[in-house]
């Protein structure tokens, strides 16, 4: 009957940390280029009183005694499907359609990845994300660029003041990784290399398998209201019956401590 108790609580946690995920991935519904996550479950040990194929009586037993001491949480992993592409009219702003991350520089050195494409440019005039990372390789805007351009292979060109010709002043490359939910998030919608997701491959977009890139669209996440609140409902059920079970458990010990002999 102790058992009982252990394994419905273990069922519980699990469910716990399932409403946790899809609480993440509701917050940010709206945020640029996220990519919700899903929780993986698995069962655990079991304890088995009798092997399967054990000879008793001189015979041999079909099936064993074998019973599950619970759930556990196997993984959380990435769902990398292309969101919903809205439009903006910012010629900075790009979506990418199809695979592919944007690399940035981050603060201590090292490169990031990302799918939000809400660029922007700094004092020096390098396009860089909302929180200032410049993309690489490097792109500088002149100061005096009245127009931007950018294509769906990546090449970005400026008209300047007084000019009327289009000047090329870099290409946008992108990123793939051969297992992209092996990737390390670390919040501000940047992901970063692991063992797991493999070394990045650089390309031109539209190439090689590739995504094309949308000058004036961000691509929205790919966060379903609707399939995360069916979720929610299953998992608060779960979570539900769980605690029925130890309660009735609870009970079960109850009448055994209270027989009278």
């Amino acid at each position: 009957m102790i058992r009982a108790l252990w394994t419905a609580a273990t069922g519980m946690e699990s469910q716990q940390s399932n409403i946790d995920v899809i609480a993440n991935n509701l917050a940010n519904v709206n945020s640029t280029g996220f990519k919700k996550s899903r929780a993986d479950f698995q069962d655990i040990l079991y304890q088995t009183e009798k092997m399967a194929g054990a000879t008793s009586a001189g015979t041999e037993v079909p099936t064993g005694i074998q019973v599950g001491l619970g759930a556990r949480v196997a993984s959380v992993q990435k769902i990398f499907t292309t969101g919903d592409l809205q439009q903006s009219d910012n010629d900075l702003d790009v979506a990418i359609e199809g695979k592919g991350f944007f690399g940035v520089t981050l603060p201590d050195g090292s490169e990031g990845y990302t799918r939000s494409g809400a660029f922007k440019t700094d004092s020096t005039g390098r396009l860089v994300t909302s929180d200032g990372y410049p993309i690489f390789p490097e792109i500088v805007i002149p100061d005096n660029a009245t127009q931007v351009s950018i294509s769906e292979g990546g090449v970005v060109e400026v008209v300047q003041d007084g000019g009327a010709n289009a000047t090329e002043v870099g290409t946008i490359t992108l990123a793939r990784f051969q297992n992209p939910a092996g990737l390390n998030a670390i919040g501000r919608n940047i992901f970063k290399e692991t063992s797991s997701s493999g070394s990045p491959t650089s390309g031109t977009p539209g190439e090689e398998g590739y995504g094309t890139l949308a000058q004036g669209f961000l691509e929205g996440s790919n966060v379903s209201v609707m399939e995360e609140m069916v979720n929610m409902i299953a998992g608060q059920r779960a979570y539900e019956v769980n605690s029925k079970t130890i309660s009735t458990a609870d009970e079960m010990l109850s009448m055994a401590n209270n027989l009278v002999r």
